[in-house]
């Protein structure tokens, strides 16, 4: 199989243009940013190419603008941002992009900036257009995606781009997301444990289906967990339940079976009659009719723990509940420091991914230690799953 082409730390990058497409998706509340954390983790990056004295094309997009230029998902935050951070002067294009865009770019000098406008703001780059991706290729020597989170995209500035530019790379956080998902697929550390939350077994019913093969524990909880209870004939009150659900439920436990995987579901929960009370403890056969499971309760979680001190590997993807209410958040914290304790002690390689896993952990004021957290989430997935990204394709 192909190997993906990573951007060498040797090549000469002085005076060459760099296409940089990196992912700037960012909460904005009233044009501020609410979570910085991806731009900050493109910034060593971003420094060493300034140091190496390339021209930098920053090529990034905000929300789903769906081809339509709207001031509220402008990159203008994201600008102002790059420009207090970088030691370099950083400029911000809120042009057009044809075939003029490349002679407005001449004055660029080396170590210099040039963040484009919203790159989904054009049609063409949600069509994958080739003629679109063409004159993004003009405007560099060499084009590199740091951007692993939307390399499940076929989109042009990810895709069709590479087709009109002689080298293309895979940046250093795009390595470092392959590398973690292949940690769990590929270079097994056993035994391996994976946490899977989220509120749809549907939408995750791949990635379930696929890591059966590969690990030896599959932790469901948050409201997917609700599911399993109701499967198995328990009463699960006013919790959130997904329709038809059955069938997908049988199906992992027979392949569970078939592949010697252990699924552990809760056997105590955190219920409220609504989602801003206070928390009750309950076993799953005695929810009642009126109430809601909002969060793992005391015993999963020292079961989970236990579960965490025999692994060698653990992925955890999706909170344990709704972490909201601080109240509901007992369960995704009390997984985040055991995970966090043990991956400092060098016993265990950690992968965390997903918006609302990070989410959660970033609510709390607790410094965590993990060997990896992603904030990709569909194309974590998609990766676990075993697709082959388009946006990874064409970098082999």
């Amino acid at each position: 199989m192909s190997e993906i082409k990573y951007f060498s730390e040797n090549l000469d990058v002085q005076n060459k243009t760099i296409i940089l497409r990196l992912d700037f998706n960012v909460p904005l509340n009233e044009k501020k940013i609410q979570d910085k954390s991806r731009i900050i983790l493109n910034l060593p990056f971003l420094e060493d190419l300034i140091k190496k004295k390339a021209k930098i094309v920053i090529i990034s997009h905000l929300g789903r603008p769906k081809g339509i230029k709207n001031n509220e998902l402008s990159l203008t935050p994201i600008y102002k941002f790059l420009k207090e951070q970088l030691k370099t002067n950083v400029f911000f294009f809120m042009g057009d992009i044809n075939e003029e865009t490349k002679g407005k770019f001449a004055y660029l000098k080396e170590g210099e900036v040039i963040l484009l406008e919203n790159i989904r703001f054009f049609e063409g780059e949600n069509k994958n257009d080739d003629s679109f991706a063409k004159k993004l290729a003009s405007l560099g020597d060499i084009y590199i995606n740091d951007a692993f989170s939307c390399s499940h995209r076929k989109q042009a500035s990810i895709h069709k781009i590479t087709k009109y530019i002689k080298e293309s790379y895979a940046g250093p956080l795009l390595k470092k997301e392959v590398a973690a998902i292949n940690a769990i697929i590929q270079n097994k550390k056993e035994p391996i444990s994976c946490i899977i939350g989220g509120s749809k077994v549907s939408t995750k019913i791949n990635v379930i289906t696929n890591l059966i093969k590969n690990v030896n524990n599959i932790i469901i909880v948050g409201a997917m967990a609700n599911n399993f209870f109701s499967f198995k004939g328990f009463k699960v009150g006013k919790s959130l339940l997904e329709k038809d659900s059955n069938k997908i439920i049988a199906k992992i436990y027979n392949d569970a079976k078939k592949h010697n995987c252990n699924i552990i579901i809760p056997t105590d929960c955190n219920v409220s009659t609504y989602f801003e009370g206070s928390g009750k403890t309950k076993n799953q056969d005695s929810i009642e009719e009126n109430e809601m499971i909002l969060d793992i309760g005391p015993k999963t979680i020292i079961k989970i723990e236990s579960i965490i001190d025999q692994s060698n590997t653990v992925l955890w993807n999706g909170p344990a509940g709704y972490f909201e209410n601080n109240n509901f958040s007992i369960g995704t914290l009390a997984i985040a420091k055991k995970i966090s304790e043990n991956t400092e002690k060098k016993s265990l390689i950690s992968i965390l991914g997903g918006g609302d896993t990070i989410a959660a952990i970033n609510k709390n004021n607790d410094k965590f230690c993990f060997t990896h957290l992603s904030t990709a989430g569909g194309a974590f997935l998609e990766f676990l799953e075993g697709k082959d990204l388009p946006g990874l394709n064409v970098l082999k």
